[in-house]
């Protein structure tokens, strides 16, 4: 079930607010049941056939988790060895089974059957989140065993499918506070808020940014030639679909949280106006640089550094150890994590190269450049990170990629005469991508305006209520016309991690 999908708005979101609220009024536990059932119905609406693949791992990581936190080493950590292998035993069967078939017949030449495995919805989202919980039962970080709250964090629906990633701390410790099943009229406003924005973000701008991109990438991906305005047209509306793709669902996510009382984080900070690599990162996908940063680089750095010290290493050593490792084994799961596939695999060191090269130069002390040059090497980096997100294959990429080069060099790559432009709107493409730019680069971003209308709610002047009604006008607005467009509705492309 889509987000954006006429059943979901008008019938199951009301279902699961409205039941809620209702059994919120008579007993806590009875409310965190309810929204556990209709978290389990809305997976298992969209992938009734994987719907045990999530309960099995429910069931296992708990089960998991008692033995860890009821243990003493040596069994404790034995069980936490056993817990994070079946996970990653679990996740490797059914994303990367397949490509590591594949990938043995083409570097040795046999001919293993590839497996046609399904790739389960949600599987990298609810898998990690729980390799978190196991390490942090085991360094006793917490003690919370409840099955409900266990259960409810793992499968909660705003966040199941494409993220934001969740930590089960903040998460659990709100399904414990009864306070939270009180429902606020403050919540209602800002998670429509958020909702709204989200939606339009998908329907108005992702979806038919993605129109544009699509046809022009499948043309590489089958061997067709394309210009350099063609390649540079792909790769800059692709960009700006996967932002408000993506930024779209996790804003939407924290607005239906938001209506049950539940407050989960932002996943995006308007990472497209960064100066740096290091910054865009740590303002995109926040959720998932956060663990990946808490539970890979952060303990591998720290363990390092250590080594680096008791061997009295020098600057540059210690920075090898300590930095340029470490970041580059992030960088490479996280691309790993996001699909089974060579062009992740490049996606995870390219991006990792470009970070240590980044902070090579921090440690050695250079000038930056200005504000705008930044930003334009930034943009150019990660422009190129994004065409290998994105391409089928690595020969896919490399043909967009040179033809992207192509623009410098005299008489090549002509900007007309692409037959694979002849179906473009130029009128269209102009004016979706200088609203798409207008909205990244100088309209507030999603927490900025929710940050807006929550002082307007909690002000009681005769002017703020004034402003506050324009606003939710405005916003309604927004989400008739969003409305509109959902019989147009297309899947969040992180559904397929």
């Amino acid at each position: 079930m889509l987000f954006n999908s006429y059943e979901f708005i008008f019938l199951f979101m009301p279902v699961a607010v409205a039941g809620f609220a209702l059994l919120s009024r008579r007993h806590h536990k009875a409310a965190l049941l309810w929204l556990t059932v209709v978290s389990l119905v809305f997976y298992a609406y969209w992938d009734w056939h994987s719907i045990w693949i999530l309960l099995a791992s429910m069931v296992f990581n708990f089960v998991c988790s008692l033995i860890i936190g009821r243990s003493a080493d040596p069994v404790s950590r034995r069980c936490l060895v056993f817990g994070i292998a079946g996970n990653l035993v679990w996740l490797g069967i059914f994303k990367y089974a397949g490509f590591a078939v594949q990938a043995t017949n083409d570097i040795a030449g046999t001919h293993f059957a590839v497996p046609a495995i399904t790739l389960p919805l949600g599987i990298s989202f609810f898998t990690f989140t729980q390799i978190a919980y196991l390490v942090d039962v085991y360094l006793r970080q917490t003690s919370d065993h409840d099955p409900l709250r266990y259960s409810l964090f793992v499968s909660y629906f705003p966040h199941l499918i494409a993220g934001p990633i969740l930590h089960h701390k903040p998460m659990m410790g709100q399904f414990a506070d009864p306070a939270v099943a009180r429902l606020r009229i403050d919540n209602w406003i800002i998670g429509l808020t958020y909702f709204s924005i989200g939606l339009a973000k998908k329907l108005l701008l992702a979806d038919p940014l993605g129109a544009i991109a699509s046809p022009l990438f499948r043309t590489a991906q089958y061997g067709g030639d394309l210009s350099a305005g063609a390649a540079w047209i792909a790769t800059s509306t692709y960009t700006l679909q996967l932002y408000f793709d993506f930024s779209g669902y996790s804003d939407m996510a924290v607005g239906l949280s938001l209506l049950f009382g539940v407050r989960i984080p932002v996943n995006f900070l308007s990472p497209l106006k960064a100066t740096s690599v290091t910054e865009i990162w740590r303002r995109w996908h926040i959720s998932l640089m956060n663990l990946l940063r808490d539970y890979i680089y952060t303990p591998l750095s720290l363990m390092l550094a250590r080594y680096a010290v008791r061997r009295r290493l020098g600057k540059w050593p210690m920075f090898l150890l300590a930095v340029v490792i470490p970041v580059n084994i992030t960088f490479l799961v996280s691309g790993i994590w996001h699909g089974a596939g060579w062009t992740f695999i490049v996606f995870g060191i390219f991006t990792g190269l470009a970070m240590t090269l980044e902070a090579a130069w921090r440690r050695a002390a250079l000038p930056g450049l200005p504000g705008v040059a930044a930003w334009f090497f930034t943009m150019l980096i990660f422009l190129v990170s994004l065409v290998l997100f994105r391409s089928a294959d690595l020969a896919t990429a490399q043909r967009i990629l040179t033809a992207m080069v192509q623009i410098s060099l005299p008489g090549a790559g002509s900007w007309t005469g692409d037959p694979n432009l002849v179906a473009i709107n130029f009128r269209r493409l102009v004016t979706l991508a200088t609203l798409a730019s207008a909205i990244v680069f100088l309209a507030p971003n999603s927490v900025q305006i929710a940050e807006t209308i929550q002082r307007l709610v909690a002000r009681r002047e005769a002017a703020s209520a004034r402003l506050l009604s324009v606003s939710m006008a405005g916003l309604g607005l927004l989400f008739a016309v969003s409305v509109l467009n959902l019989g147009k509705a297309s899947a969040f492309l992180y559904f397929q991690f």
